[in-house]
């Protein structure tokens, strides 16, 4: 079991496959890095050598920001758009959409579990 960066990532998938397990690589990212250490786009993880293993630690390491670092720089920016009190940040700090979506409908997954409404009770003669 290879670990970068604090991840343990899968030994049978391609390298490319398992970098994406690291938040803040994707596939963009994961193709960047093996091109950049030329690794082979079919190689698994569990054909690497200890060497390739390391390499790719030290560049990951270097030249990007992952994990911890960039969770708590979106934090952050999250934190920082909510004291400003703009837009943005408003819709953050009430759980709604930000990004412009309608909420009449659906938005289910900002909003939460869907809260009934007692209805007008009926009366009887």
């Amino acid at each position: 079991m290879a670990r970068i960066a604090g991840v343990n990532i899968p030994t049978n998938k391609r390298v490319t496959i398992s970098l994406r397990y690291i938040f803040g690589i994707g596939p963009a990212k994961a193709q960047e890095i093996c091109t950049k250490l030329g690794i082979a786009d079919d190689k698994r993880v569990n054909q690497l050598s200890d060497e390739e293993v390391l390499r790719i630690r030290e560049i990951v390491d270097r030249d990007y920001r992952v994990e911890g670092d960039l969770r708590r720089e979106v934090a952050m920016n999250i934190k920082r758009l909510m004291d400003l009190g703009c837009y943005r940040g408003l819709r953050h700090r009430r759980g709604l959409p930000v990004r412009g979506q309608r909420t009449h409908t659906n938005a289910r997954t900002r909003k939460g579990k869907a809260v009934a409404i007692a209805g007008k009770k009926k009366v009887t003669k």
